[in-house]
């Protein structure tokens, strides 16, 4: 969310960033919200004004009844009442203004970075940069899936039957994978000098208004039913909302964390062939970090961040590549972000596995997340990315690290964490 002062001072640097972002529709609301604030300001004026009046006339008051001067009194009363009456209409509609300019306000896209490309959408991303060197094997790379089954490691259909399309069981070796992988990147972030957290798995409205627009809030959150709770999807929400309406002294920052935890998800719209299976699903885990930190130090936070996630996908012997995202794919919120992509030597191209993103002051803005620093408060910038989130990322470890006997390499990272395996051999060949 914007300073409403800025918006004020500056309505065409906002709407050339709305334009920037081919969010045409939106830029009414800027002088909307620019009229909204000047009745607002008007009225609060003419609020604060009667307010002294009053504490003038009932002190006035007090003096007349001291003086016998009971008949003078009472007209000073009478236009105490009237004021009064004034006074609580001016009131309603503070209240009502406000509700309605903090409505616009959160919706009014984030300035973004000047280094973002402009775009239409994720089609106009541009790669950034290539680590390790793509490899399409000559032998085939079956679907996902179809290798899981070759471990006796999946089950769609019992998963279909239980909860429906978007739930999967994991069984044996992949299941016990999936395991390490999360706990090696736990292990890999914490070694980074970043504080391991295991966050609430639910959080309440006021939060997620916070962390996200109302857009992706009603793209993506499950609701608990007559509770003002949602499930998270992506422990960042939780991670960021520990932070709600604190003030943190300026030399205890940066605050660096890694969080674990389930993270359910919607996930509306129709999914291509290559999004069936544990691509694009309603229930998976997922590793993360955040950082909250001063202004002028987030954009070394960004960088160092989504290396975090490279370096990582590298010790697996993951070939990828970042993505910058353009203007008209970021969220709202996000000042930059890129994604992360894994190669897929099936599929013989990348698909995304993290996104690492610089929201700038956009969320502590919203949750009151504050430093108190030399010359005064401010709000603090907020960064999250992914580090793992499988089962996905499991998709580009089986695919680069499948070799012709069917059989799955463990790189040497990851074997203390699979009890000293260094290669997962098939137990059902058929498949």
């Amino acid at each position: 969310m914007l300073d409403l002062k800025f918006v004020r001072e500056n309505p065409e640097i906002v709407k050339k960033n709305i334009e920037n972002k081919f969010q045409f529709e939106k830029l009414s609301l800027v002088d909307e919200v620019i009229e909204l604030d000047a009745r607002n300001r008007a009225a609060k004026t003419e609020a604060d004004q009667l307010r002294a009046m009053r504490n003038k006339l009932s002190k006035q008051i007090g003096q007349l009844m001291g003086q016998g001067k009971k008949e003078e009194a009472s007209e000073v009363k009478a236009q105490v009442a009237a004021n009064a009456s004034r006074l609580a209409e001016l009131e309603g509609q503070e209240t009502e203004l406000e509700e309605k300019i903090k409505k616009i306000m959160m919706t009014i896209p984030n300035i973004i970075d000047p280094s973002v490309p402009i775009g239409k959408d994720d089609s106009e991303n541009v790669e950034l940069e290539r680590f390790g060197e793509p490899i399409v094997p000559d032998f085939e790379i079956p679907y996902h899936t179809d290798i899981m089954k070759r471990f006796d490691g999946i089950d769609l259909d019992a998963a279909g039957r239980v909860a429906g399309n978007g739930f999967y069981y994991l069984m044996g070796n992949i299941a016990r994978l999936h395991s390490a992988v999360i706990s090696y990147a736990r292990d890999f972030m914490i070694d980074r000098g970043f504080t391991y957290c295991v966050p609430p798995f639910m959080i309440r409205s006021n939060v997620v208004t916070g962390v996200m627009s109302f857009a992706e809030m009603d793209a993506m959150m499950y609701k608990i039913e007559g509770e003002d709770l949602y499930l998270i999807g992506t422990s960042e929400h939780s991670m960021i909302g520990k932070f709600i309406d604190t003030i943190t002294p300026q030399d205890q920052l940066p605050k660096t964390m890694t969080s674990y935890s389930p993270c359910f998800r919607k996930e509306k719209g129709a999914h291509g062939i290559e999004e069936r299976g544990v691509y694009r699903i309603h229930q998976f885990e997922k590793q993360e970090m955040i950082v909250v930190c001063r202004p002028e130090e987030s954009p070394m936070w960004y960088e160092k961040l989504w290396q975090n996630t490279v370096d990582l996908f590298r010790s697996l012997d993951i070939p990828v590549r970042t993505l910058e995202c353009c203007s008209g794919d970021l969220a709202d919120l996000k000042v930059k972000s890129c994604d992360v992509e894994a190669w897929s030597p099936r599929q013989k191209k990348y698909f995304e596995v993290g996104s690492c993103s610089n929201l700038g002051d956009a969320q502590a803005r919203r949750l009151k997340i504050r430093v108190d620093g030399e010359e005064g408060k401010y709000f603090a910038h907020t960064l999250n990315n992914t580090v793992v989130a499988p089962p996905r990322m499991l998709i580009a470890f089986l695919e680069n690290n499948l070799q012709e006997d069917g059989s799955v390499r463990i790189p040497e990272a990851l074997q203390p964490y699979m009890g000293g395996m260094k290669v997962m051999s098939p137990v059902n060949h058929s498949e």
